[in-house]
């Protein structure tokens, strides 16, 4: 009898083997291959981005890793596989996403836990009630965001920090505005020089952590639109994790890294100068506004950046490599290498979309769209500010992680959005 089970097992196994190899040799790598490097080639010539890693793969390998470009654009260092990206709002699901997976399926928090009964501060606010299942699939009715630094500066004559018109006084450019020229900063709150409790947030600024009340506060007061109703905030995962350390007592850099750690990756992490070099981080945007530098080593997001590299929103720096394994441990349902990250059903119930039948297509954290020529209702990943996609569908046994800093030198380069540019490529790969 034990002989039996022990063949069939061999047979299930067999199957399974069979099943990837013959969908990966039904991949054209050839052709594919030819049509990424052609897509590269002329993103890079028409300046979409200085720099970009791309892995193409399945649930059990990739079939296509490659790098082009340069870290920025004067061409003096090429991308290399250790380098590492910001993935901005990828974050959201490659960090406090994964960690909720976590605990959910370890019952120590469940989706309708609201914010009030675990976070004291939150107890007897308008956003008590507000359930982890509405933050993670954004339908909270909170805004889309809040620019809590931006309370720090001010000008002294009280004139406004931007101005749509450049002059004398408004110099210098930050997105698509132009900044006062004599901006200063509280010194209540932040300082130039370390100061013992004070939480660095750039490599020559530290914020004092009294300035925390204000940020939880003005949270705690943004429930501006319909609850129910779909809208993307970067505000509904900063609560996400507040809820998953109050319940934990753990920071969320500790609940990610244990997950990493069972992965093997460690090209992978919040704060990338703690655990790599400068020379392997990619540089992002030129900050005329708040840090006055072009961001390297540090969190491009200033939420993120408030909260000292590490938040629910974005703070998440990788390489494509160690999210190519994370890719197929959620595509072989939380399994990797034969260990079990995370419970399948978990895995399941987060990158399907419940709430499709209202016309909202997100996951549980991860985004999902709306079947249209390049997204099919199976696909699920999450894509970043910064120049960063990922997406994977299991049916057809692809996944597809593009990094790029499209924001360097400036956020006001958008035109790999104009040309679908990664939609792209990931309809490509599924066709061919």
């Amino acid at each position: 009898m034990k002989t039996a089970k022990i063949i069939i097992a061999l047979l299930i196994l067999s199957g399974f083997s069979c099943y990837a190899q013959k969908t990966a040799n039904s991949f054209d790598v050839k052709r594919n291959e030819v049509y990424i490097d052609s897509m590269m080639t002329n993103a890079l010539e028409k300046g979409f981005f200085p720099g970009v890693q791309i892995i193409v793969g399945t649930g059990d390998f990739n079939l296509i890793t490659k790098n082009y470009g340069y870290h920025d654009y004067s061409k003096k260092q090429l991308v290399k596989s250790e380098d590492v990206f910001d993935l901005a709002s990828m974050s959201k699901v490659l960090g406090a996403t994964l960690a909720t997976m976590r605990l959910v399926g370890e019952n120590k928090i469940k989706l309708t836990d609201q914010v009030g009964q675990i976070v004291p501060f939150y107890k007897n606010t308008p956003i008590a009630d507000l359930t982890l299942f509405e933050l993670l699939t954004h339908t909270s009715g909170l805004k889309a965001s809040i620019t809590f630094y931006q309370s720090l500066l001010s000008t002294p004559d009280g004139s406004s920090l931007l101005s749509n018109q450049k002059s004398d006084q408004y110099p210098d450019l930050f997105d698509t505005m132009y900044v006062n020229k004599n901006i200063v900063y509280d010194a209540n709150y932040l300082s130039f020089e370390p100061k013992e409790n004070w939480v660095q947030i750039y490599k020559n600024m530290w914020i004092n952590p009294a300035f925390y009340k204000t940020v939880h506060q003005q949270i705690a007061a943004a429930n501006t639109n319909v609850r129910g109703k779909y809208v993307y905030s970067d505000l509904n995962l900063i609560l996400v994790k507040e809820m998953i350390e109050a319940k934990t007592g753990k920071k969320l850099d500790q609940l990610t890294n244990e997950i990493y750690t069972e992965l093997g990756i460690s090209k992978i992490g919040y704060n990338p100068l703690k655990w790599t070099s400068l020379e392997n981080v990619m540089p992002t945007e030129l900050d005329n506004f708040f840090r006055k530098d072009t961001i390297h080593g540090y969190v491009h997001d200033e939420a993120a950046a408030i909260f000292g590299g590490v938040s629910g929103n974005a703070g998440l720096f990788a390489n494509a490599e160690s999210i190519a394994v994370i890719c197929k441990m959620l595509m072989n349902n939380g399994n990797y290498k034969g260990k079990q990250i995370l419970k399948e059903k978990v895995v399941k119930e987060f990158t399907e979309s419940p709430l499709a039948k209202a016309g909202i297509y997100r996951g549980l954290g991860f985004d999902k769209r709306k079947p249209d020529e390049f997204f099919t209702k199976e696909d699920f990943g999450h894509t970043g500010f910064t120049g960063t996609f990922f997406f994977m569908n299991p049916n057809t046994n692809r996944f597809l992680i593009i990094l790029t800093n499209r924001v360097n030198p400036t956020r006001t380069n958008r035109l790999m959005y104009k040309d679908d540019f990664s939609a792209k490529i990931w309809k490509q790969i599924n066709k061919f």
